[in-house]
This record gives C-alpha cells, structure tokens and sequence, in this order.
C-alpha cells in the first residue's frame, strides 16, 4: 500500500504564503554540559531565491531531536545554519521535479525557508485520515527507529517480554505502541517522572512502567519484570544499560538506540554490567543508525498507516507553535519537557 506522492493535500492552506525575512537559526559557543539558550542566535535575511534545478520551500514542521546534542560538540559548523528534519511546502520552483504546492521533507531544517535540490528531499506521500505531523514522529525518523529496533534488529516474536528505556520519548512512546502491534507479550517502561509513568501504562500502552530516579533500576527493573525480559530498547545507556543485561533471559537481545545519560555529562562514568552474562547467556547486544535502513521506510507506512485510520495507533506528540520557540523546545526536549516526540509548528 505504499502510496503515490502528491502535491497539495487538503490538510494545507490552499494559498502559499511568503514572508519578506528569512529566519535562520545558528549556534554560536561549544556547550559544556546542558546548553543554553546563549548558544544559539537567530540571523534574519532576505527570503533566497531558488536557482534553476533547485526549489524554494517555506517550512511547516521542524523536528528537535537528541542527536542535536552531541552535533553541537563539533559536527555543527558555528555561525551557520543548523541542519535538521523538516517538512515543508515548495512556494517557487526552477525543477520540474518539485512542483509548486509540493510537500517535502528534507533535512535543511531550524530556518524558515529552504533552497532544496530534488535529491535532497523526499516527496511526502498523503495518506488520507493521517495528520501531516505524523511524517515527523510516528511515521518518520522517530516512528522508523522504533520499527527497525523491534523488527529488523531485534527480530521481535510474538509473546516476547520488551523492555524500553527512555520510553516517555518520541522513540519510547513508538516502540511501545509497536511493541503491542507486533504481539509482545509485556511490554515495561523506564521514564524520569510520576507524570510520564502514568502516561505510560494509562496511554501509551505499557503494561508497567517505572520512574528511574525513584530507586536502583536493577531493583525496579526486576519488580516490573520479575521473570525476565526478551528484549532490551535502549534509548538511555548507563545503569539502565547494566540492569537490563542482568534481566535479559537466554538469547535475549538489546538494541542500542541512544545514550541520552551522556549527552550533557561527557564525563559519565563507563556503564557496569556483569560480561559474562552475555556469554552465559548468549546474549546479543547491536547498535545502528536509522539512516542505515531507509529502505523501510515504505514498509512502516505498510505497517503503521492502516493502525493510525483505524485508532489502534496513536501519534505521541509535543508541539510547540512558532519557529522563534525552536530553541525553546530543544532545550525543553534536553531536560525531558516533552511526552512522546517533541515538533515545531510555523504559526
């Protein structure tokens, strides 16, 4: 059912609106420890002009992810534009490959308006009934996280025990829900308030969950999942990382996701775990990158699209309206602000 892009859906203003000023977001220090919002600066300039083989597109949608974080260490040049996930709608045209009224996503994101090449972006496809936020969290990077952790590394079966770390988050909130699509048997979370438990297990499908500030994992860990887990989503590393090694069963597997503990802590103190449990245990433990598998991509809409119509699968989202609050919103996603995946929204 992998659908045929096209332009303009209903969900959109039918009538393109330009601004005469470009807002560009850049940082401007190296961070040590949390960033602030001193980091950061907005630079306005003129709204660019597309040339030919290129397409001007006025952004709707900014995604704020973890990874920004430890791109601001040195990945992310100083002074100049921040890169990012983004959807948005293409006002002027020099391609016929991107029609006016388009909606695309790319990666040019944290400024308002983008000057993209047709190889740099992805058609976005409609599907009707699905809100066009959904693109950015269940249905994209974060929704396709989930899904490769559980289905292609993970190899999740039906009746399996699954334990996520981190699981309030944008990829938590995802990998629960798919958890229960997939038929796991319990399916537990970690998150870092009573709030977010409760959010957990009241909507996000988890059987159990618990707040990992409140005692020792390995104990909480082993009161949620007395008898075990099957498999480990790691979003978290630290001694969320140890417990789950010492409550895997035979032949369980943990998937490493993320380290969101050493983000803002580089001199986090290295992960303790019993090793010869791997060994004893046949234990497999594999990390990898998203931008490894986009060849899932139309096998998630497969999957998730028809769940989302028919109500059996929510979009976990925190939005936030205007771009001038994008650097609000990093930092509220860094300190654990948000429930499910944190967006952006042009007002």
């Amino acid at each position: 059912m992998s659908p045929t892009p096209c332009p303009a859906p209903a969900f959109l203003p039918s009538v393109p609106r330009m601004t005469e000023i470009a807002l560009t977001v850049q940082q401007t220090a190296r961070p040590t420890g949390f960033p602030t919002a001193d980091h950061f600066r907005f630079a306005e300039s003129p709204v660019p002009e597309p040339a030919p083989g290129t397409a001007l597109v006025e952004n709707l949608y900014w995604s704020v992810d973890p990874y920004h974080r430890e791109m601001m260490d040195g990945d992310f040049a100083l002074h100049a534009p921040l890169e990012g996930r983004t959807l948005g709608r293409v006002l002027a045209s020099r391609t016929p490959d991107l029609p006016e009224g388009e909606v695309v996503f790319h990666r040019q994101g944290w400024r308002t308006h983008s000057v993209v090449r047709p190889e740099e972006v992805r058609r976005l496809p409609h599907h009707p009934g699905v809100p066009l936020s959904a693109y950015l969290s269940v249905l994209g990077g974060t929704g396709l996280t989930a899904y490769v952790a559980l289905t292609r590394v993970a190899r999740l079966r039906e009746g399996e025990d699954v334990f996520v770390s981190g699981a309030a988050g944008g990829v938590g909130t995802a990998a629960g829900r798919f958890a229960r699509l997939l038929g796991a048997g319990r399916v537990i979370g970690s998150a870092g308030s009573p709030a977010k438990v409760a959010y957990l297990t009241e909507q996000a499908g988890y059987d159990s969950a618990f707040d990992y500030r409140t005692a020792p994992v390995a104990d909480l860990l082993a009161e949620a999942a007395p008898t075990g887990i099957d498999v480990f989503v790691d979003n978290v590393g630290g001694d969320q990382l140890g417990a789950a090694i010492g409550a895997l069963r035979e032949r369980g597997r943990v998937v490493r996701v993320g380290t969101i503990s050493q983000y803002n802590t580089p001199d986090a103190p290295p992960v303790v775990f019993d090793h010869a449990a791997v060994v004893e245990k046949s234990l497999r433990i594999e990390g990898f990158l998203v931008s490894g598998h986009r060849d899932a991509q139309d096998e998630l809409y497969d999957f998730a699209v028809p769940h989302l119509r028919s109500g059996a699968l929510t979009a976990d989202e925190t939005v936030v309206d205007g771009f001038e609050r994008i650097v609000e919103a990093f930092l509220l996603m860094l300190r654990g602000g948000n429930t499910g995946k944190i967006l952006v929204r042009a007002a």
